[in-house]
């Protein structure tokens, strides 16, 4: 059940929603393509924005957008922002990459108590997706590279070395952006986000209404979260499971 206040989840939310604006904004300039994946995904087409009680946003793109925005956006963000991963900041211990926001820090449930040194502003998380052969044999080495990076993600048995090759042998995969007798995958950067989805359900991606703007969303969003959620993703989930990613959010 979430413990921080509806007034400072939603001062959170309209700084994201800020980040959000900036990024599509760098996206346009570049002619990047992108889309709302997830709870953002699910928060816009459920609610027309965030989930209420949401404290982050996801977005994905196809990794050679992923890689060009890694590129050119530190030179690009507002002031406040920052462009975190492994090579920006050394203690960041994930795959992916986020945008963080100075103007709010936030202490996620998994770093409760723990002496942490990467910067934790107000994040949107961004993940690259890959194009695998739509084989039986490429969605079994799929689902088990996902099984194992997610093994060795958990906190008890964390192993950065091997959930790395298990990353890379996904990206080895990839075969660009073929439309025929293939699946788009998640890259396996994030270990909890997985899923696997046709050419035709993600593109052409179109704009969707969040939060009374608009931004890019898979071409059949209901399919893409039936993917993710299953047949009740329109249903609002019982009041003990609508909590909150952290347990702790200042705005400063």
């Amino acid at each position: 059940m979430k413990t921080i206040d509806d007034k400072t989840i939603k001062k959170a939310q309209l700084i994201m929603l800020d980040m959000l604006i900036e990024f599509d904004k760098i996206c346009q300039k570049h002619e990047l393509k992108y889309w709302l994946d997830s709870g953002t995904l699910l928060g816009a087409i459920r609610h027309n924005g965030f989930i209420p009680w949401d404290d982050d946003v996801d977005i994905s793109m196809p990794v050679s957008d992923y890689k060009k925005f890694c590129e050119v956006a530190s030179g690009e963000l507002k002031k406040s922002m920052f462009l975190q991963h492994t090579k920006t900041d050394s203690t960041f211990p994930f795959d992916y990459m986020k945008i963080r926001d100075t103007r709010a820090t936030i202490v996620e449930f998994h770093e409760e108590g723990r002496d942490i040194k990467y910067n934790q502003g107000l994040f949107l998380d961004i993940f690259p997706m890959l194009v695998i052969k739509d084989s039986k044999f490429h969605n079994f080495i799929y689902r088990y590279s996902f099984m194992v990076i997610r093994f060795f993600s958990a906190k008890k048995f964390e192993n950065r070395h091997i959930r790395g090759v298990f990353v890379n042998l996904l990206h080895k995969m990839h075969l660009g952006f073929l439309k025929k007798d293939t699946k788009i995958i998640y890259g396996g950067e994030m270990p909890d986000v997985a899923g696997s989805f046709s050419y035709d359900e993600i593109f052409p991606l179109k704009r969707i209404e969040f939060e009374g703007l608009e931004f890019l969303a898979p071409n059949r969003c209901e399919d893409y979260l039936l993917e993710l959620y299953g047949e009740d993703y329109m249903q609002l989930p019982p009041l003990e499971k609508r909590s909150v990613h952290a347990v702790e959010i200042k705005i400063t």
